[in-house]
C-alpha cells in the first residue's frame, strides 16, 4: 500500500502536469521533488538521501548548503534584496573585477544576466552588431539556450523546437569526435578535415560572418568535444577574416574540466576569445550569467540598455563567496584528481559492458554513451533504465545526446574520492541492470530494442 509521502508525492505531480507545459521535461518514471541538499548529497520529498552527480545541470559547483555562500546571501538579504543596474552595485563591481581577471580577455568588460540563454543572447546581441551582419557560425550537435535567439543556433534537433530565427545559421563540423564522417581520422586529420570544411562553409556565407560560438565540451550533446587545439586553428581561419569568437563557457567554466579554469583554454594556442559567456555553476544555483568581452566589443552597443536582475546584491554576494571558495580550495584541482579517478573506474566498467560505448570528458565533466547491446546504434532506452536504476541506487544523474543516448556526470566539484568510489560502484551495477534488461528483450547478439 502506498505511503502518504508516495500519495502526496504522485499528487504534486499531477499538479505539474496540470499547470506547467506539456514539453517541460521531468527526469524518471515518477518524478521526485527535491527537498532539501548538504555537501554533494540531497534529499527528496519522502526522506532519500542521493548523492548527487549532476548539480541541478551543473550549477551546484561547490557544494550543497555551502555555510560560506548561505551565510553571504543571507547577510546581504537581511540588507537589502534588488535594486537593478541603474544603481552601483559594490557586489555587482568587486565580482565583475574578478572575472575580468580570470576571463584572460585583455581589456575586458563583464555584463551580468540572470541566466546562460541570456548571456548568450547578449553575445550574439554584441557579435551581429558589431560586425553589422546576422550570420552565425556555430557546431553541430551543439545547444546554448531556449530563447528564440538561442534556439536558432542550436544545432542538436532534439532540442530546437522551430527553424524560425532571427540569424542565419551555419553549422560547420568540429563538435563530435567519435561519430560523423570524420570520427575514424586521427585527430591531426580530423582537425584538418574540420578546418577545410569551416572553410568550404565560409566560401558560401552571404558575405560577412558575426561570429563562431562553440562550447569547448558540449553539455546537453552528451559531453562531447573535438581534439585539444581545434578551436585555436579555427580560430587562425576566423582570424583572417575579422570573424569573432564566442566561447559559451555555461557548462564547462569555472574549473569543471580540471586541466583549465576555462574549457576555451585547451584551445588557447591562438589567444583568448572574443566574448566569453558563462553561467549555473558561478552562482551554485542561483539565478547568475553574464558575459565578458573586450572593451571595443562590449561598447559596440549605441542604445541604452539595462538589466533589471543581472548581478543583483544577493546574487553577486553569493557569487563572490561561492568563487572565493572555489579558488581557495583548488577545487579545479580537485576535479583534475577525483575526475580521472572516477573516470578511469567508469572505463574499467565499461570495458566489460556491452551496452557502454564510450566513456568521455575531462575532469568532473565525463559522459558515458550507451549503445544496443553488441552494436553501435544509440540506445536512448539504455539510458533511461541506466538513469532509473542509478537513482536505486541512490546516485543522480544525467542524460543528453541527440539520441539521449549520453548518461551526463557533473557531481560538484568538492566531490571526495570516497563519494567517487561510491557512485562508480553505484553506476556500475545501474549499467550491469540495464545491459541485462535489454539483453533479456533481444538476446545478448544485441538484436534491436528501438
Amino acid at each position: 500500500m502506498a505511503t502518504v509521502t508516495e500519495n502526496q508525492h504522485a499528487a504534486l505531480h499531477a499538479r505539474h502536469q496540470a499547470v506547467l507545459p506539456d514539453w517541460l521535461a521531468t527526469y524518471y518514471a515518477r518524478p521526485i521533488a527535491l527537498a532539501y541538499g548538504e555537501g554533494r548529497h540531497v534529499w527528496d520529498a519522502e526522506g532519500r538521501r542521493y548523492l548527487d552527480f549532476f548539480g541541478g545541470i551543473l550549477t551546484t559547483m561547490t557544494a550543497h548548503a555551502l555555510p560560506e555562500v548561505t551565510h553571504a546571501v543571507s547577510e546581504q538579504a537581511a540588507r537589502l534584496l534588488h535594486s537593478s543596474t541603474l544603481y552601483l552595485n559594490h557586489q555587482a563591481v568587486e565580482l565583475a573585477e574578478r572575472v575580468a581577471r580570470l576571463s584572460g580577455i585583455p581589456d575586458a568588460r563583464v555584463f551580468f544576466t540572470s541566466s546562460g540563454t541570456e548571456a548568450n543572447d547578449t553575445a550574439l546581441l554584441l557579435a551581429t552588431t558589431y560586425r553589422r551582419s546576422n550570420q552565425i557560425l556555430a557546431l553541430r550537435n551543439s545547444y546554448h539556450g531556449r530563447s528564440f535567439t538561442s534556439i536558432g543556433i542550436t544545432g542538436n534537433s532534439a532540442w530546437s523546437p522551430t527553424s524560425l530565427s532571427p540569424l542565419q545559421t551555419l553549422y560547420v563540423h568540429g563538435g563530435v569526435r567519435s561519430r560523423g564522417p570524420f570520427a575514424r581520422l586521427s585527430d591531426a586529420e580530423f582537425t584538418a578535415a574540420c578546418v577545410e570544411d569551416l572553410e568550404d562553409m565560409l566560401g558560401q556565407a552571404n558575405g560577412t560572418v558575426a561570429a563562431l560560438i562553440a562550447e569547448p565540451v558540449q553539455g546537453v550533446g552528451g559531453f562531447t568535444s573535438g581534439p585539444d587545439g581545434l578551436l585555436a586553428t579555427f580560430k587562425q581561419v576566423l582570424d583572417r577574416h575579422g570573424i569573432l569568437w564566442i566561447t559559451d563557457e555555461v557548462q564547462t567554466g569555472w574549473g569543471r574540466t580540471g586541466d583549465h579554469f576555462w574549457g576555451w583554454q585547451a584551445h588557447g594556442q591562438s589567444g583568448p576569445p572574443d566574448i566569453l559567456t558563462f553561467a549555473k555553476g558561478i552562482g551554485n544555483g542561483m539565478s547568475m550569467g553574464g558575459v565578458v568581452a573586450r572593451a571595443e566589443v562590449m561598447n559596440c552597443l549605441t542604445a541604452n540598455s539595462i538589466s533589471t536582475f543581472g548581478g543583483s546584491p544577493v546574487t553577486a554576494a553569493g557569487a563572490l563567496a561561492n568563487l572565493t571558495y572555489l579558488l581557495d580550495h583548488d577545487l579545479q584541482g580537485n576535479a583534475r584528481r577525483v575526475g580521472g579517478l572516477l573516470k578511469a573506474r567508469l572505463e574499467a566498467v565499461g570495458a566489460g559492458l556491452g551496452i557502454v560505448r564510450e566513456v568521455r570528458g575531462r575532469g568532473l565533466m565525463l559522459g558515458v554513451e550507451l549503445v544496443a547491446p553488441g552494436t553501435d546504434t544509440p540506445s536512448p532506452e539504455a539510458a533511461g533504465l541506466v538513469l532509473e536504476a542509478a537513482r536505486e541506487q541512490g546516485v543522480l544523474i544525467g542524460k543528453g545526446g541527440r539520441a539521449g543516448n549520453a548518461l551526463r556526470i557533473a557531481p560538484p566539484l568538492s566531490l571526495t574520492v570516497a563519494e567517487a568510489e561510491e557512485g562508480a560502484a553505484a553506476l556500475e551495477a545501474a549499467l550491469k541492470q540495464a545491459q541485462s534488461t535489454l539483453e533479456a528483450q533481444s538476446g545478448p547478439a544485441g538484436g534491436s530494442v528501438l
